[in-house]
């Protein structure tokens, strides 16, 4: 039975070499996904919800990166099967696209919202559909790129008062993303 790994990194830099990392193991692109904020822009969601063009010149998943913009997150560049879900939410104006893409492949709600989060203060999540023989590469790699220790993530978030992703909070801009990943948003 297929299980859903996800880790979550502090760059877009990190994650897209875990992806390139999962590619070059003989990981198929088609299981997996890569999300992340994109820390160019302070465009708010609600300005532009829905997929942009596709950018990226490299071969395999990050060939396909596109932007999305997702409520509560802002513009994000993704690509894979969460991309595809998630935007599939945010069209279809469900509540949540983000959260419940999480939940959708096996995470529960704590994991999803911490993943949506992170993604909201400038992180990237990588998340990959393992088959059990490839599990332990799979684990090995993401792990290798050092990933945030989400229970201490969690914690410091919580210490701020965060309770669980919302959606309708306005996202991050570029200067409380770059200020840190753990502080409040200007606004």
């Amino acid at each position: 039975m297929t299980r859903t790994i996800t880790r979550s990194y502090d760059n877009h830099e990190t994650a897209s070499s875990v992806v390139e990392q999962l590619e070059a193991a003989g990981i198929s692109s088609s299981n997996v996904s890569i999300v992340g904020r994109n820390g160019d822009s302070e465009t708010n969601a609600a300005e532009g919800a829905g997929i942009g063009a596709g950018v990226g010149g490299a071969a395999g998943l990050l060939a396909g990166l596109g932007m999305l913009a997702i409520p509560g997150v802002g513009p994000v560049v993704a690509a894979g099967w969460l991309a595809a879900t998630a935007a599939g939410a945010v069209a279809g104006a469900a509540a949540g696209g983000l959260v419940g893409s999480f939940v959708k492949e096996g995470h529960d709600e704590d994991e999803a919202n911490y993943y949506a989060e992170t993604v909201r203060r400038g992180g990237s999540v990588v998340s990959v559909r393992a088959e059990p023989e490839q599990e332990a590469a799979v684990e090995a790699i993401l792990d290798g790129a050092t990933p945030i220790d989400r229970t201490e993530r969690t914690a410091q978030y919580r210490k701020e008062g965060w309770n669980r992703f919302d959606e309708n909070a306005d996202p991050y801009d570029r200067q409380a993303t770059a200020s840190g990943r753990i502080a409040q948003p200007v606004i």
